[in-house]
Parts: C-alpha cells; structure tokens; sequence
C-alpha cells in the first residue's frame, strides 16, 4: 500500500444550507421570491374564499384558484427573464 501525504478532500467544499442557497438565488434573480410569496397569497386568498363561494361548485372554484397561482408565478417569471435580459444586454457597460 502506498500512502499519499496528499489531502484527499482537498477539493471538497461542504454543501451549502438551504437558506444560503435561497438568499443567494434571490440576489441572483430576484423575482424568485415574489414568485413564491406571490403564489403562497393566491393559495390563502383561495383557502379563504373557500368557505364564501356560495353555488359555485368546489372544482371549478379549484380550477380558478390552480389558474390564478400559476399565472402569478408565470408572471413572476417573465418579469425575471425580462429583467436579466435588461441586466445582461442594455444595462451592461460598454467595453
């Protein structure tokens, strides 16, 4: 057997939390978390107009509710990519 004085973990670096990883996402493109909150506010919104709905039948109030959570989130996302592509392309100094 030989042995090598090298550090085998030399290279590793530890694996990083999940609340680092969130704050580095959000610095990274913040429209992350107004995605998320804005999604968690049309689910309340919904758990709440669940009991005042009236005659509507619990599917459809369901469909309507599912439809307005993923257009906030797609929303949330356009305004993203719309915003790094500013970043990226017109906001960028010229060399």
């Amino acid at each position: 057997m030989t042995s090598n004085s090298e550090n085998p973990l030399a290279g590793y670096e530890p694996a990083e939390s999940q609340g680092s990883k969130l704050i580095r996402k959000s610095r990274e493109s913040p429209f992350v978390p107004v995605g998320i909150a804005g999604f968690a506010a049309v689910v309340a919104y919904g758990l709440y107009k669940l009991k005042h709905r009236g005659d509507t039948k619990m599917s459809v109030h369901l469909i309507h509710m599912r439809v307005a959570a993923q257009g906030f989130v797609v929303g949330a996302m356009t305004c993203g990519v719309l915003y790094s592509m500013y970043r990226e392309y017109w906001a960028k100094p010229k060399p």
